[in-house]
């Protein structure tokens, strides 16, 4: 765990296993006591306040001779609907710069493979749960090092024609577009997370350290859900820059984004 960050061991435990439990990490099962020791490098009593802090919540089921098992969280929420036109005409200058960063970087393929779609993902997509998906997991790097630790969901149908060899060579949206699907409209959100092990060993970083986090669900142009990415980011190489304009009557102007844009470092 990083000693870095101005909060407890346990607490730091619990924000990664918190976010993972909403990502449905553990549908084959929640690691035990001694797994997790292993994996944070702490005592039982610090595992256990974490997993106490996540019962309370309502995320796990602690039951004695039955160990840990994970909730059913719920669906996710879909992504909002809007008008196609204007939802095009902001996605064009994101999408055309996400290729553009992912032709200046390298990238190491760190998995590929066919699984059954998760609660969330499924919702995301607008499948039925254990529906076929392609999960693929990447690390973007500069000369500077690893940048970002990306993971993409994306319908068995549509990912047929590209695999691991096609995945380390072009950006997963030229792939869409070569497979003949025409790129609608996104919905993205960014927020914050903390390293888990896994992230932290790839990203070159220690585990619990913050994390840029990418949600992209991204549309064709007949509104069919065709990638929903995951993507965590270092801070320190990579920045989104967003320019502003404002809109609307002198007594309601509003911020809307003009440009939008991506820069590794």
């Amino acid at each position: 765990m990083s000693p870095a960050l101005p909060m407890t061991k346990y607490h730091q435990i619990y924000l990664v296993l918190r976010e993972q439990l909403h990502e449905g990490r553990f549908a084959d099962g929640f690691p035990g006591e001694l797994a997790l020791m292993q994996q944070f490098g702490v005592a039982r009593v610090t595992v256990r306040r974490a997993l106490e802090q996540l019962a309370s919540e309502g995320l796990i089921a602690r039951e004695p001779g039955r160990g840990t098992r994970a909730l059913d969280l719920g669906a996710s929420p879909a992504a909002p609907r809007g008008q196609a036109g204007q939802q095009r005409a902001q996605l064009t200058g994101l999408l055309e710069n996400l290729v553009s960063m992912g032709l200046k970087t390298s990238v190491n393929v760190l998995e590929v493979e066919l699984v059954t779609a998760s609660a969330s993902v499924a919702t995301a997509l607008q499948l039925k749960p254990g529906d076929p998906v392609q999960k693929a997991i990447r690390v973007r790097s500069t000369r500077e090092g690893p940048v970002s630790h990306i993971t993409t969901y994306v319908p068995a149908d549509i990912a047929r024609k590209f695999g691991r060899r096609e995945l380390a060579r072009k950006p997963i949206l030229v792939l869409l577009e070569e497979s003949g699907v025409k790129v609608g409209r996104a919905h993205q959100t960014i927020s914050a997370r903390l390293a888990d092990v896994m992230v932290a060993q790839h990203l070159d970083v220690a585990v619990g350290s913050a994390l840029l986090a990418v949600r992209r669900l991204v549309y064709d142009d007949q509104d069919r859900p065709i990638q929903w990415l995951h993507g965590l980011y270092r801070p320190d190489r990579y920045e989104y820059e967003m320019q502003l304009s404002r809109v609307g009557s002198i007594d309601a102007k509003v911020w809307v984004s003009k440009e939008l844009s991506a820069k590794f470092h």
